[in-house]
């Protein structure tokens, strides 16, 4: 299972992501905004006090993610500048 070594809030309320592979993957956390405990990340500012606890991420609340779950609905952060080109 990949840990999560590095968390960087962007905007558009993605999150990225360096792995301990040292992949930089990006995480779109939009999808999951209307579920509940995540509603709470609509507030950019508390959105952006994301921080890496053990091995994934947390907020304040303690809203989480498992770190295999960011590492398989992530993309690669090279990937997405290549389309956003096209």
């Amino acid at each position: 299972m990949r840990k999560v070594k590095k968390v960087t809030p962007r905007d558009n309320f993605e999150l990225e992501l360096v792995f301990d592979n040292n992949e930089i993957k990006v995480f779109d956390v939009k999808p999951y905004m209307d579920r509940g405990i995540f509603a709470e990340l609509k507030q950019p500012e508390y959105f952006n006090q994301v921080k890496i606890f053990f091995d994934s991420i947390t907020w304040p609340n303690g809203q989480d993610f498992d770190p295999g779950h960011l590492y398989i609905e992530s993309h690669n952060k090279s990937m997405k500048r290549t389309l956003k080109r096209r």
